[in-house]
């Protein structure tokens, strides 16, 4: 008897599952590139109006997981992927710029520091702009100031017109599980990663530049770093989140 309401309830659970899948198929996968595994979500430029930025609920509290971004989506939605998406404060408010649903809810950070984030150059990752998806360095966005419909600050770039970050070194011993966000040359195509195990900034700024082809690309963070891809099967779990991005579409 216990055993076979163990399987029942498999059997509902994975139905209500199959359910609430989005209807976006080959957007995420595995891959392997130069003895490192990632999973990596594409993202083309007719889904940018689908991608989303979260941080806060209606009434203001940080939504922190991605069971809480699931919560407040409408009747018919579903979430295709979602990673954490910049660094935050104690009170899991952005570092730097995050702009989202028409709101700015931090400024831009132009100067240096302590940490990865001030690890210049940093920089911003922009959607719905005057390409689809950009990542410019911070202070060219300052100068620029480009239209985004979304917008989130980290650092440091790991990719910068085609180069890596010039202080990440080969045989780095700092490792950490790391997520990101690249983009083409054309700004048409945006790849989300992140890393299977802990790699360096160096192997993860070439998984952009030499394996996906971008010619810029942005670190989101580390040890912290989580994705939810019902297609891979995965809903990473762990401490709180700040900053979340993701792409919502229509469930099955």
């Amino acid at each position: 008897m216990r055993l076979d309401l163990k399987r029942r309830l498999g059997l509902a659970f994975g139905a209500l599952i199959a359910m609430t899948l989005p209807a976006v198929a080959g957007l995420c996968e595995k891959r392997d590139f130069d003895g490192q595994s990632y999973a990596i979500c594409t993202v083309e430029a007719a889904q940018e109006p689908d991608l989303r930025l979260w941080l806060n609920d209606a009434q203001g509290r940080t939504l922190g997981s991605f069971g809480a971004v699931r919560g407040t989506l409408a009747p018919g939605e579903a979430l295709a992927f979602a990673m954490n998406a910049g660094m935050y404060h104690p009170d899991y408010k952005p570092v730097g710029l995050f702009k989202a649903d028409g709101a700015t809810e931090a400024d831009l950070v132009t100067a240096g520091g302590g940490g990865n984030f001030g690890m210049l150059p940093n920089g911003v990752f922009c959607t719905g702009g005057k390409r689809p998806f950009q990542v410019i360095e911070s202070r060219a966005f300052a100068k620029a100031e480009p239209a985004c419909r979304l917008a989130t600050q980290s650092g440091p770039m790991l990719v910068i017109d085609g180069k890596l970050h010039p202080r990440f070194l080969p045989d780095s011993d700092s490792r950490y599980i790391r997520n990101g966000v690249g983009v083409s040359p054309d700004g048409k195509t945006a790849w989300f990663a992140i890393s299977d195990r802990a790699v360096t900034f160096h192997e993860f700024g070439r998984l952009f530049r030499d394996e996906l082809g971008a010619r810029d690309a942005l670190y989101f963070d580390g040890s912290i770093s989580r994705l939810y891809a019902p297609e891979l099967n995965r809903s990473d779990f762990g401490r709180k989140m700040g900053p979340i991005i993701g792409l919502t579409g229509k469930s099955e």
